[in-house]
């Protein structure tokens, strides 16, 4: 097997002699790339964001922002990154003779003050300059206060693209202005041309330094006949979860298994009676090839963390995670979803009401893999998801609901509601569900069953969100959705 190497900039390098757990700020860093920063090391401020090219969703590759401090250098063996170093124009002799676009509009328009943030803020900029559906709207503006869609550009520009970065003392509006000012690529620049090539084919890799092991073998029987030699393996897609468990709580592992490019896992399909998911596609691969078909997660993605995270973070990792605060499991829940769980011997499916069965826990049995995810079609025309958290974007929920609905001749035909952060485990709120079905779609009938949801789950206090509040959200999120389905019968 070849040696573990990635592309930095351009210049292949050995990964070797680093750790298996190093991540790639780390490792870049170490090699004097330090416009790379450590801010948070979770994820939540962007000030490490590289790019990696991707498999694109328009071209063949995408150049994707993704959070450095998360991801182990390993995972990207035999990929390509580029840093905030190598944007710039350079000669032969690799000096930098001109700014990126991005990095010009930010010094121009000052995007920057004591630059500790920037570099961070001009690669998750730089992914969206190249996006390949960016396209300029003749009706929008970036005047601050009369756009009809202020969160997009003239120029296309989507700010969303800015969530996972944060900025502590420039203040976002010369940041925005920024965004909003910059063009299109040109026909000479590399990396756009460079987005007509495909990416690197994934590397099967087994790297291992100092007794413990990242592997990420080549197809997926090969990674089940792993799993079933190896129980104690730590399974890893786009780490956002494992990355912080490594930096924060220095978790360690003898054996890391990667399944994040396995083709088995990355298929979307959609069918006669389902839309099946592969679990380790990214959300945001999902969001832009779903393409709003599926509305209630379309409704879902932009509340889902940040861009940056959604880079990476996949299904089949938050629901691996079990965690009852995710904010995928409402939402599935409500579409009755199921997942297909792989192992050595075979597949077999589960209803996701069913998969859950307490704090972090699951019926997934040593040696199984969350393959894929299946929504049931027809899909319910009334859908909503609520997120109520303390910050709109990149954060956790305090209290998630996720509504799906069957309305006809205003009788509730059907009706299915996943709630998280109430309980031990993201769960269906089954007796709210009774209160509404065959129930007229009326005020008295929602402020009925609005008491019922209060009541659902055992919602606890911490530093998000006392108990009584969170009780107190569930009947509210019913409530809002009722005046929203009125106000768009009425208008």
């Amino acid at each position: 097997m070849v040696a573990a190497r990635i592309t930095v900039n351009g210049k292949e390098t050995p990964i070797s002699p680093a750790a298996p757990h190093t991540t790639v700020l780390d490792f870049l860093r170490e090699r004097g790339l330090t416009g790379t920063k450590e801010g948070c090391a979770e994820g939540e401020c962007g000030a490490c964001s590289v790019l990696v090219a991707r498999p694109g969703v328009n071209k063949p590759t995408d150049w994707v922002a993704v959070n450095a401090c998360l991801v182990p250098v390993a995972a990207l063996d035999g990929q390509e990154v580029v840093t905030s170093e190598g944007l710039a124009t350079v000669d032969a002799s690799g000096t930098p003779t001109a700014l990126h676009p991005v990095q010009e509009e930010m010094a121009v328009r000052g995007g920057s003050q004591c630059g500790y943030c920037t570099p961070g803020f001009i690669c998750s900029m730089a992914s969206e300059y190249y996006r390949p559906d960016r396209c300029a709207h003749a009706d929008t503006s970036a005047d601050g206060g009369t756009d009809p869609d202020p969160e997009h550009g003239p120029n296309g520009f989507d700010l969303h693209a800015l969530s996972g970065n944060l900025c502590r003392c420039t203040g976002y509006r010369p940041i925005r202005d920024a965004a909003f000012a910059v063009g299109s690529p040109t026909e000479d620049d590399v990396l756009a041309r460079r987005r007509e090539q495909s990416p690197p084919e994934p590397a099967a890799t087994a790297y291992t330094q100092d007794d413990s092991a990242f592997l990420r073998p080549g197809t997926l029987a090969e990674t089940l006949r792993l799993l079933r030699e190896r129980p104690d393996a730590v399974v890893v897609a786009g780490s956002t979860d494992w990355g912080v468990e490594v930096n924060i709580r220095s978790r360690r592992a003898p054996c890391v298994v990667a399944v994040d490019r396995l083709p088995e896992m990355r298929a979307l399909r959609v069918g006669s009676d389902h839309v099946e998911i592969g679990a380790a596609l990214t959300l945001t691969e999902i969001e832009r090839r779903l393409d709003g078909s599926v509305p209630l997660l379309a409704e879902l993605f932009p509340q889902f963390a940040s861009r940056l995270i959604r880079n990476s973070a996949t299904l089949g990792g938050n629901l691996g995670t079990g965690s009852p605060i995710g904010d995928s499991p409402p939402v599935l829940l409500a579409l009755e979803a199921s997942v297909v769980l792989a192992d050595a011997d075979g597949e077999r499916e589960v209803p996701l009401s069913d998969y859950f069965t307490g704090y972090r826990q699951s019926v997934r049995r040593p040696g199984e893999l969350i393959r894929a995810v299946r929504v049931p079609l027809p899909l319910s025309p009334v859908t909503a998801f609520h997120k109520i958290a303390k910050r709109r974007f990149d954060d956790i929920s305090s209290v998630a609901v996720a509504f799906a609905l069957d309305i006809e001749d205003g009788i509730v035909r059907k009706a299915r509601i996943g709630l998280g952060g109430v309980a031990a485990t993201p769960i269906r709120a089954l007796a709210t569900e009774e209160a509404l079905e065959g129930k007229p779609w009326a005020a008295g009938t929602v402020r009925a069953a609005a008491q019922v949801l209060r009541a659902q789950g055992t919602p606890m206090d911490d530093h998000r969100a006392s108990a009584g509040y969170r009780s107190a959200m569930l009947g509210q999120s019913l409530l809002k959705l009722y005046a929203q389905t009125t106000e768009a019968v009425s208008s």
